[in-house]
């Protein structure tokens, strides 16, 4: 297994090799109040062909942190931003991150007070918005069709410190088929390119935004 990780501690990227057979491939309103367990992402994606989690600690209380995090658009991150509406042809910039992963092409997998995850899947490495509409969390759980690929993203806040608290992203994704690893292989760089934005444009504009209020 190849391990890509900075020197930053807040960023923790796996990229492992992609294998002749993929098999089980091994990335509104303020809450009243917030869970501190971590959603079960095992349980969605157990065994991802790439993995990148970031964190970034905050001084803010869990229930505004998580609040902050809802409202930052895709406006407000810049390149991240750009990247998006690049890859996901029609998105508005002033759409809010909680907006996008509510919407198609992704679909809500599991939430609950001071969590997220939501799932997208299909061709990704096309810009013809070639991503099927899932109907019901399950069909992403048993979503292998060949050619294809299947990306996980988890946002979530939980406590830390005494007085601190950490917001969490995490995405994970895996391919089918021949098809699917070729066309993986061909977003990878990108990928690995650009993932750090998730924490210097998304997670820290939410953590401003908390800390400012």
């Amino acid at each position: 297994m190849d391990r890509a990780q900075g020197v930053n501690p807040a960023i923790n990227v796996i990229l492992r090799p992609i294998t002749g057979s993929l098999g089980r491939v091994n990335r509104t309103q303020p809450r009243t109040s917030v869970l501190p367990d971590a959603p079960q992402l095992d349980m969605w994606l157990p065994d991802p062909v790439v993995r990148v989690a970031h964190r970034r600690d905050s001084t803010a209380p869990p229930e505004r942190l998580w609040h902050a995090a809802q409202q930052v658009r895709l406006r407000d991150t810049s390149l991240l931003g750009r990247l998006v509406r690049w890859r996901i042809p029609g998105v508005p910039a002033a759409s809010s991150f909680e907006e996008l992963f509510r919407n198609p092409p992704f679909a809500v997998l599991s939430e609950a007070d001071g969590a997220l995850v939501a799932g997208l899947v299909g061709r990704i490495w096309t810009l013809r918005r070639d991503y099927p509409q899932l109907e019901a969390p399950e069909e992403f759980r048993e979503w292998s069709e060949s050619g294809t690929a299947k990306v996980l993203f988890a946002h979530w806040v939980e406590p830390a410190a005494p007085g601190r608290t950490v917001l969490r992203s995490e995405t994970r994704l895996t391919a089918f088929g021949v098809q699917g690893r070729v066309g993986l292989t061909s977003v990878r760089p990108l990928i690995g390119g650009f993932q750090h934005l998730v924490g210097s444009d998304a997670l820290a504009a939410a953590v401003r935004r908390a800390e400012s209020s």
